[in-house]
């Protein structure tokens, strides 16, 4: 069946939904790292990054939190609810790594005095900047109101995230949330969390050892960059039980 493409980012498709109001969210094999300087191809990933992104958003219905997942469809297919994407990066810091150290010149690995949240404006024109909420509500990416959702709804995922991470060896060092902007049929709008969690947009390390498992290993050359999300899929209980064998999943309808 040949399906509508909406949009094709760097690790993922989106295409037309079957209902009014969804779209079926495609999780690709490609890796890119430094705003897509550098590419690459990590055999599975997709296939991971959608059951661990799948389990994720599941846990965080269960406390409250809005998401626009609706369910898991097959392999790399997941349902989710169309929702408009506000254009900003919502990344929650809880241990300075990354552009952090560059920036503030902290030594890798340093705890942080409480969790740093931070905006970046959505352009990779721009190389996705560091803006302020001065920034976001001058030039009207987001209103006020949209800013505290967001702030409180990142907050609250960080402390369930970190929590749950913790009691499967891992630490939450930092992580990237998109949110958008959901109308229901009395046209209510409400801030939703949307994209994916996964080690594409998380940092986690080995709770004793430090040892990374997310796409540090792909962006430093570090190697095993495939065998660290299964490492985290298998800790979290959901590794696919076909294992590596079945990694390459369906084709691509263009």
């Amino acid at each position: 069946m040949r399906r509508r493409r909406i949009y094709e980012g760097k690790a993922k498709v989106l295409f037309e939904g079957p209902e009014p109001g969804t779209l079926v969210q495609y999780f690709k094999d490609d890796a890119t790292a430094y705003n897509a300087q550098k590419k690459g191809v990590i055999t599975g990933k997709g296939v991971l990054n959608n059951r661990i992104s799948e389990f994720f958003m599941l846990r965080l219905a269960e406390i409250g939190i809005p998401t626009h997942f609706v369910r898991r469809l097959n392999m790399r297919e997941q349902l989710v609810r169309q929702v408009e994407i506000i254009p900003l990066e919502v990344v929650v810091r809880n241990v300075a790594a990354g552009s952090f150290c560059e920036r503030f010149k902290t030594e890798e690995g340093t705890a942080l005095p409480r969790s740093i949240v931070e905006y970046y404006l959505k352009n990779d024109e721009l190389g996705d900047p560091l803006v302020t909420e001065e920034h976001i509500t001058a030039f009207g990416w987001a209103a006020t109101q949209d800013l505290d959702d967001m702030l409180h709804l990142a907050l609250r995922i960080n402390d369930f995230l970190s929590g749950l991470l913790m009691g499967v060896g891992l630490k939450l060092v930092d992580f990237k949330l998109e949110f958008g902007r959901l109308w229901d049929e009395e046209e209510q709008m409400r801030i939703v969390l949307a994209d994916e969690i996964s080690p594409d947009s998380c940092r986690l390390w080995d709770l004793k050892t430090n040892e990374k498992l997310d796409k540090d290993r792909f962006r430093r050359d570090l190697g095993s960059v495939a065998e660290a999300y299964q490492e985290v899929a298998r800790r979290l209980g959901v590794l696919p039980e076909a294992g590596p064998v079945d990694l390459q999943g369906p084709k691509v309808v263009q």
